[in-house]
């Protein structure tokens, strides 16, 4: 193998073997790009796109569920601001017996 290489360098030349080398090189990278990479990036991808629409859901979930939560919170202010009110309507009518009007 080596006199083969060693042979062929003193033929063609330096360069010329070089060149087939690196000709080789790039055609094997390419094979094994082609044939091994290829289908775990797109497996891959398959993947991403699915977790992307799983986090669109998750997200369109907590939005409901932060309409839901402003909805109860503003209920519950209302229904305080009306307890108030009756607190303080019935707190200016009672007439304390003890007072005798001389107050």
């Amino acid at each position: 193998m080596e006199s083969s290489i060693v042979d062929a360098i003193g033929t063609y030349g330096f360069p010329i073997m070089a060149a087939v080398g690196l000709g080789y090189f790039i055609y094997y990278i390419w094979v094994w790009v082609t044939q091994e990479v290829n289908p775990v990036i797109e497996e891959s991808h398959m993947t991403l796109i699915d977790l992307i629409d799983k986090v669109r859901m998750l997200d369109n979930d907590l939005i409901r569920l932060n309409v839901k939560l402003d909805m109860l919170l503003q209920q519950m202010d209302k229904e305080d601001e009306k307890e108030l009110h009756i607190t303080h309507i019935s707190d200016d009518d009672y007439d304390d017996p003890a007072d005798n009007g001389t107050g």
